[in-house]
């Protein structure tokens, strides 16, 4: 599980997103049945000075099901801490180590980790300096472009370009915008152009279309994919049969059936009450109902299940049928750059 092989893919690179308490190893082995991605990025490991790896996240490096290469994620601010983690991840079979410099949950960003290091690009240096002295391989950052203001990214990029990362996730909002409309597309092609190792563009890859828009106005490497794959699976396979000029293959509503029933069972434990599966389940169903039934009732009615069998029974009233679906969410988002 190499990092060269993955730059000399002749098609654009697509990556699955890290996304804490949802890509895990059954995840990645739920996607993978739906071509997957060509790289697949741990869930965090939150990294202090008495942290040990988590064996839940290491699994999904160990027990890896897509036959496709992963890179191990870390979050945390102290530079003993990520440095020895490093070091002890570079041991498992991995393509390359991963800093979060992006994630917006205040939880994280108000102890100065993921996106909050950004209100401290000093830090930030040392820490880069510090993880690229002590990786032997790999090491990429997945980053916002600034904690409140887009600006910070112009101190941003000489920054990465410093030590020399040998690739750049940038998602194009600032912590503070969270997922709100309105990516920032020209910082992202900002970064594409001034730094000389490859860049993904990350944010709103909400179909087959956006997808080649996006890489068309920014000039990337590839792109990195989230909440789009959440809502639709078959998005990576579209993806690549709209690259090579073909039309994309569509899902039923049957076929979105059988992905949720699937996701149940590969995400709920039999070991929790069915109240908290199903209120798991709500969690991914805020991502896909939208996009299978526009009018915003399916989701409305989801929202309001407490059994597993009220859970499916609405499910299959919005999609026993054969129509072709989407899945692309119901509003238009802005772009901006």
């Amino acid at each position: 599980m190499t990092f060269a092989p993955l730059l000399a893919l002749p098609t654009p690179i697509l990556a699955l997103a890290p996304m804490q308490d949802v890509t895990d190893l059954p995840f990645w082995r739920l996607m993978t049945r739906y071509g997957g991605a060509d790289v697949n990025y741990t869930e965090y490991f939150r990294v202090h000075p008495d942290y040990h790896l988590e064996k839940s996240i290491l699994c999904s490096i160990t027990e890896n099901p897509t036959g496709r290469p992963v890179i191990a994620q870390m979050i945390g601010n102290d530079i003993p801490s990520l440095v020895r983690t490093a070091r002890e991840l570079a041991q498992y079979p991995i393509a390359a180590i991963d800093l979060n410099l992006g994630c917006p949950a205040p939880i994280v960003y108000k102890k100065c980790a993921g996106g909050g290091l950004l209100r401290d690009l000093p830090r930030v240096d040392s820490i880069l300096g510090a993880l690229r002295d002590a990786i032997p391989g790999a090491f990429t950052v997945k980053t916002r472009i600034g904690f409140d203001d887009p600006a910070t990214f112009d101190q941003l990029l000489p920054i990465f370009a410093k030590h020399s990362l040998d690739l750049l996730t940038v998602h194009g909002r600032t912590v503070l915008q969270m997922y709100r409309p309105g990516v920032h597309y020209d910082r992202i092609s900002q970064a594409a152009a001034a730094l000389p190792y490859p860049v993904l563009a990350n944010g709103d890859v909400q179909d087959p279309e956006s997808a080649l828009h996006i890489l068309k106005i920014t000039g990337v490497r590839g792109l990195m994919i989230g909440r789009g794959a959440i809502r639709n699976p078959w998005i990576f396979q579209q993806i690549r049969q709209t690259l090579a000029g073909e039309s994309p293959t569509l899902p039923s509503g049957h076929d979105v059936l059988e992905y949720i029933t699937s996701l149940y069972q590969a995400v709920c434990s039999p070991d929790v009450r069915e109240l908290d599966q199903v209120q798991k389940m709500k969690k991914y169903l805020g991502f896909i109902a939208p996009g299978a039934e526009p009018t915003g009732q399916f989701l409305h009615e989801i929202r309001r299940v407490t059994t597993k069998a009220n859970f499916f029974d609405t499910c299959s009233r919005w999609l026993r049928h054969e129509d072709p679906l989407t899945l692309a969410p119901p509003v238009v988002l802005s772009f901006n750059g």
